[in-house]
């Protein structure tokens, strides 16, 4: 239920930025029901209270963020959101927890309004993606499952000859980072109809937002950092 107090565990090693967290999460009427110091905790912690959202800093001791994160996101029903904490905008472990399935992440200088903003915002099931970081990341860090010997197109992944060539082609640009307002006039369509291609694009690769569906674009090479520069 949307109208449920929205649930949150704070996983942090630095008691300062838990308190700081949860004062201005508790402020706005959304929930911390634990707080954690390490990976472990985090786990057990998601475990133990089945949180909405998880607020997971990527370099924690004992357990990491990382790893972390994909213990808690195991494709059980019910699952939380995770949006990864970093002071690194560009970071190798973050571009590995957002393919683990975390549904985006925030800078810990984030404002107030962002921070609450991003909660209520995965919490619905969307993803915190923002284009030019999150594209950046993926450029960076992403290896092509068939690297390529010649500059000739890259083998597509199976799981892609599910698509449609429409599919495809919304895939392509949502990688490049274009919102649905973007897309539906770039494709002349609906934002309804640019809505339906992406919930089919998720459901038939088995992805749980947008984060996920940029990732596999770079790494099955639909999309290649050279693409989106001649776009």
């Amino acid at each position: 239920m949307t109208d449920a107090p929205l649930r949150v565990v704070v996983a942090d090693d630095q008691t300062l930025v838990r308190t700081g967290f949860r004062m201005i999460l508790t402020s706005d009427g959304i929930e911390v029901v634990a707080e954690a110091a390490d990976g472990a905790q985090a786990v057990e912690a998601a475990r133990r209270t089945s949180p909405d959202v998880v607020l997971m800093d990527i370099r924690m001791p004992e357990v990491d963020g990382l790893e972390a994160t994909r213990r808690i996101l195991t494709g059980a029903p019910g699952e939380p959101r995770v949006i990864i904490l970093t002071t690194f905008d560009l970071d190798q472990l973050v571009y590995d927890a957002l393919a683990a399935g975390a549904s985006g992440f925030l800078l810990k200088d984030v404002t107030p309004e962002h921070l609450i903003a991003a909660v209520r915002l995965v919490r619905t099931g969307d993803a915190l993606l923002a284009p030019a970081i999150t594209r950046r990341l993926v450029e960076r860090h992403a290896t092509p499952i068939r690297e390529a010997e010649s500059d000739g197109p890259t083998e597509p992944h199976p799981d892609l000859t599910a698509l449609t060539p429409r599919e495809l082609e919304v895939l392509r640009l949502l990688a490049q980072g274009l919102s649905n307002t973007e897309l539906a006039a770039r494709l002349h369509l609906s934002e309804t109809t640019v809505k339906t291609h992406v919930s089919r694009i998720l459901a038939k690769l088995q992805l749980r937002d947008r984060v996920q569906a940029v990732v596999v674009a770079y790494e099955t090479g639909l999309v290649r950092a050279a693409d989106r520069r001649s776009s």
